[in-house]
C-alpha cells in the first residue's frame, strides 16, 4: 500500500523510479542517453523551480523568498496587522485576503468576534486588500477558488495552507513571517530536501482522499521522512485523480510535518481554473526529463482501503476493517496511548463503544478545508441517500467549505438528500476541526473528516473532568456509518451508485459579498476597533546575562500547539495578547501561568529601573550564588524570566500564540529534544526567545529549577551554538554546568532575538 524507499531515488520522464545506487548513473544515461550529475537532477524537480522564481537571495542554499499572495483568518490576522502597524505598515505590497471562518458564529465573548471581523474589514480598506465575511468561505477553500496558480507561491498564517494540488507551493506559517512580507522582508530557510510521492493505481469504490493522506500520514509521521521537506506528487496515478480529489490529499501534508506539497498538474487541473473562470492561472508543471529525489514514497492507490485515524493525533492509523475485526487490541492500544496524551487527568475508555461486538460512535462531523468539498459531500449524499441517521444519540454535521459549493448542491439536490436523512448541512466555518462547533458530550466519540484529532482540540477541558474523542476518516465511511445508524462501517461496505456530479461555480456569490480593493489602499479610512483589540506588551532587548525558571516540565512524545495554548472558546481572545497568555498551557499544566508570572515580576522591575530582588526576593538568593562565580553579574546586565522543558514541542497549528502567549509572560526560551515543526521554531525566534536544544536523555535540571546563562547576549551576536549553562542550587550553593545548543539561525533571526522580539527589530530598521 505505501512504502519508503531507503535513500535517495531518480524519477525518469515523470514515470519511472530508480533508486539511488552504484547502477543509477548507467541506466540513467542508457535511457536518456547522456549522463545526469544528482546535482543536476534536483534542479529538476517542480519544486526547485518554484522556489527558484520566488529566491532573491541568488544562492539556491539560502533561500529569501518572497511570495505572491497571503492568507489569514479572523484569529490571526488582527494580530499580523497590529504587528506591522507597529512598524509602520501603510499598505499592503501584495494581495492580502483577510478571511473570517474560524470566530465566524460570534458566540463566545460578548461583541468581540465581529470586533476583530470590523477591523479587518476597515484594515482591508485602508491598506488595500480583500475582506471575505463570515460564512462565505474557509480560508482554504477561498484560496484554491480565488488565489491560487500554477507556479504560484502563497504564504498564509494557518497550518493547512497547501495548494499544491492546484500547481502553487503554499506554506502555512506563524503571523510574523506574515509580517515580515508586509514589511517587503524575506522567509528565510535552506533550500529544502524534496521527497517524491509516486502515485500508482486508482482508489477502489468509497475510497476517498482522507484515506489515503491518513494512509501517508501514518507511514511517514513517526519516523520524521518528510519533516520540512517538500512532497512533490507525481506518477501514472495522478492523472486517475479529480482535481478535488487531490487538494483533499494535499491539504492533509500538513499532518506529516512537511514544509509544503506541489503536484503536477494536468487538463483536470486545467477544467478546475476554467470552472472558477481563471483559465489564465493554470501552468502545467512536471518534473525535467531526470529529477532527484531525497526520498521516494511509493503508493498504489488500488490497494488503499477506508482508513480511521484513531485518537489521539492523525498518525494513529488503522483501516476501518482492521479496527472492527479486532477491536479488543485496537481500544486498548488507544487507552494506554491516552495514559500518556492525558497525563491520567480523566478516567478514559472506549470500551463502552462495543455494542454487541460492533463499535457504536456518537457524531459524525464533514467539515472545512478537508471535508466541506464539492464531491465529498455529493458522495457522502449518494451513500445516504433513503436511509436515516435515527433519533438516538448519533447525529451528523456537513460544513460545505463555501457558500459556492453550498449553492451548487442545492441546485443539484444533494443538499436536499443530506437533511432528509435527519442530517444538518451548515455554513462554511472552521470551528469542528478545533473545537468551537459541535462538540461532543462528554465520553462521546466523534468521526470527522477534517485535519486534526489532537486530545483537547475538540473541546475536552481535562481540569473539568470532561474528555471525549475524536477520530479522522472520509466522508465516504462517515457517510456510511451514518447511514449504519452510528456503527462504524468502511463505505467499500456500500453497494449503490456513487454519482459524477458536474460542478458550477457561481462567481456572483462573492463578487456580491466580498470585499476587494483590488489594491488600491484608501489612507483616510479610520480603523475600527473594539475593546479585546489590544497592543502587544513592551518587550525588552536580550540582556547580557540570563536568569531563569523552570516552570513547566513535558515528558510526552509530542506537546501540540493545542496544549500550548488551547483553541476552542480562547480563540476569541486572539487579539488580546495578556487575556489570552492567562489560557497558556492551561490543559497540560495549570501552574504554568502563575509560576510565569512570578519570576516575570522581577523582569518588569528591571525594566522599569527597580530592583529585582525587591519585586521578586526569590531570586535574591539564585543572584548570591551566581556572583560568588560571576562577580561582574548585577540586576542592571542579567535579565529574568521563564522557560519551559519539552521533549518535542510545536506539532500543528501554525498559531504564533504558542509562542507569544509565553513571550508576554516573560518566558525568553524553550529547551527541547527537538522542535515539531519549523512554524513552532520559527514562532519562537520571531518573538524572541531562544530555541535551545538539548540531547535526549541530558537533563541536567527540573522543573522550578533556576538556570543561569552568562554572556547570552555575546553568544548569540557572536554566532555561537554551543551555550554554557548552569543549573543553580542555591540550598548547595553550587553552579552545575551544562551544555545547550540554538542550532543554525540566519543573521536576521539572531539580530530579532537580540532585540527581543521581530516588533522590536522592525521599530529599529524600518
Amino acid at each position: 500500500m505505501i512504502q519508503l524507499m531507503e535513500g535517495g531515488a531518480y524519477l525518469l520522464r515523470g514515470m519511472e523510479v530508480i533508486p539511488e545506487g552504484a547502477e543509477a548513473a548507467a541506466q540513467i544515461k542508457s535511457k536518456t542517453g547522456k549522463a545526469v550529475s544528482r546535482k543536476e537532477a534536483a534542479q529538476n524537480t517542480m519544486a526547485y523551480s518554484i522556489l527558484r522564481a520566488h529566491n532573491t537571495s541568488g544562492n539556491m542554499d539560502k533561500l529569501k523568498i518572497k511570495f505572491d499572495k497571503l492568507t489569514s483568518h479572523d484569529i490571526t490576522f488582527v494580530g499580523i496587522i497590529q504587528t506591522a502597524r507597529a512598524s509602520g505598515l501603510t499598505k499592503f505590497p501584495l494581495p492580502y485576503v483577510l478571511t473570517n471562518c474560524h470566530n465566524s458564529l460570534c458566540a463566545v465573548g460578548g461583541t468581540i468576534n465581529e470586533d476583530d471581523h470590523m477591523f479587518g474589514l476597515t484594515c482591508a480598506k485602508k491598506y488595500g486588500g480583500v475582506y471575505v465575511p463570515p460564512h462565505q468561505a474557509v480560508i482554504h477553500q477561498y484560496a484554491r477558488e480565488m488565489l491560487a496558480g500554477g507556479g504560484r507561491m502563497i504564504l498564509g498564517s494557518d497550518s493547512h495552507t497547501r495548494y499544491g494540488a492546484l500547481g502553487t507551493m503554499a506554506m502555512g506559517e506563524g503571523g510574523p513571517e506574515l509580517v515580515k512580507q508586509l514589511l517587503s522582508q524575506t522567509y528565510d530557510i535552506n533550500m529544502p530536501g524534496v521527497v517524491g510521492v509516486y502515485l500508482t493505481g486508482e482508489p477502489v469504490k468509497g475510497v476517498g482522499p482522507q484515506d489515503v493522506a491518513l494512509a501517508i500520514i501514518g507511514a511517514v509521521f513517526g519516523n520524521g521522512y518528510v519533516k520540512n521537506k517538500v512532497m512533490e506528487f507525481v506518477g501514472p496515478g495522478v492523472s486517475s485523480l479529480s482535481a478535488d480529489f487531490r487538494i483533499g490529499i494535499d491539504v492533509m501534508t500538513t499532518e506529516t510535518t512537511c514544509l509544503s506539497s506541489i503536484w503536477c498538474t494536468d487538463e483536470k487541473i486545467k477544467e478546475f481554473y476554467e470552472i472558477h473562470g481563471r483559465v489564465e492561472e493554470y501552468q502545467e508543471l512536471n518534473p525535467g526529463e531526470v529529477a532527484y529525489y531525497d526520498g521516494m514514497i511509493t503508493v498504489d492507490l488500488s490497494k488503499i482501503r477506508p482508513m480511521i485515524a484513531m485518537p489521539f493525533h492523525p498518525s494513529n492509523t488503522y483501516t476501518i476493517d482492521e479496527v472492527n475485526a479486532n477491536l479488543k487490541d485496537v481500544l486498548h492500544d488507544v487507552e494506554e496511548r491516552a495514559k500518556v496524551s492525558l497525563d491520567g487527568a480523566v478516567p478514559y475508555s472506549l470500551q463502552d463503544k462495543v455494542v454487541d461486538g460492533k463499535f457504536l460512535v456518537d457524531q459524525g462531523i464533514i467539515a472545512g478545508c478537508a471535508g466541506g468539498g464539492f464531491e465529498n459531500i455529493c458522495a457522502a449524499a449518494d451513500i445516504l441517500r433513503g436511509s436515516y441517521t435515527g433519533a438516538d444519540g448519533f447525529t451528523l454535521s456537513v460544513y460545505p467549505a463555501s457558500m459556492p459549493v453550498y449553492m451548487e448542491l442545492i441546485r443539484n439536490g444533494c443538499a436536499a438528500a443530506i437533511l432528509e436523512t435527519g442530517a444538518v448541512l451548515k455554513t462554511a466555518f472552521c470551528g469542528p476541526c478545533f473545537g468551537a462547533g459541535d462538540t461532543p458530550a462528554n465520553n462521546a466519540f466523534s468521526i470527522r473528516h477534517s485535519t486534526r484529532n489532537f486530545p483537547n482540540r475538540e473541546g475536552s477541558k481535562l481540569q473539568n473532568g470532561q474528555i471525549s474523542s475524536v477520530a479522522l476518516m472520509d466522508a465516504r465511511s462517515i457517510a456510511a456509518t451514518a447511514a449504519n445508524k452510528g456503527v462504524l462501517t468502511a463505505a467499500t461496505e456500500f453497494d449503490g451508485e456513487l454519482h459524477q456530479y458536474k460542478y458550477h461555480f457561481d462567481a456572483n456569490i462573492y463578487k456580491n459579498r466580498v470585499f476587494d480593493s483590488k489594491g488600491v489602499a484608501d489612507e483616510s479610512v479610520s480603523i475600527q476597533f473594539g475593546p479585546n483589540i489590544k497592543d502587544w506588551p513592551a518587550m525588552g532587548a536580550l540582556p547580557e546575562n540570563l536568569v531563569l525558571r523552570v516552570v513547566s516540565e513535558i515528558h510526552d512524545p509530542v506537546t501540540t500547539t493545542d496544549e500550548l495554548i488551547p483553541s476552542g472558546e480562547t480563540s476569541s481572545y486572539r487579539s488580546n495578547p495578556l487575556g489570552l497568555a492567562e489560557f497558556t498551557l492551561s490543559r497540560k499544566d495549570p501552574e504554568y501561568v502563575g509560576r510565569a508570572k512570578e519570576i516575570q515580576k522581577a523582569e518588569k522591575a528591571r525594566m522599569q529601573g527597580e530592583h529585582p530582588c525587591q519585586a521578586y526576593p526569590d531570586v535574591k538568593p539564585v543572584m548570591n550564588v551566581v556572583k560568588e562565580r560571576f562577580s561582574e553579574v548585577s540586576h542592571e546586565n542579567t535579565g529574568f524570566g521563564s522557560t519551559i522543558f519539552a521533549v518535542k514541542p510545536g506539532d500543528g497549528s501554525a498559531r504564533e500564540q504558542a509562542a507569544s502567549c509565553q513571550k508576554v509572560l516573560g518566558g525568553w526560551a524553550n529547551i527541547a529534544n527537538e522542535y515539531a515543526t519549523k512554524r513552532y521554531r520559527s514562532n519562537l525566534i520571531n518573538w524572541g526567545m531562544l530555541p535551545f536544544l538539548i540531547g535526549e536523555g541530558e537533563l541536567p535540571f527540573e522543573n522550578l529549577d533556576y538556570l543561569f546563562f552568562p554572556g547570552i547576549r555575546q553568544a548569540v551576536a557572536g554566532k555561537a551554538d554551543e551555550i554554557k549553562a548552569y543549573k543553580v542550587s542555591v540550598e548547595g550553593n553550587a553552579l552545575t554546568e551544562f551544555t545547550l545548543r540554538l542550532g543554525e539561525l540566519t543573521d536576521e533571526e539572531r539580530q530579532i532575538i537580540l532585540k527581543g522580539c521581530l516588533i522590536n527589530y522592525n521599530r529599529v530598521t524600518s
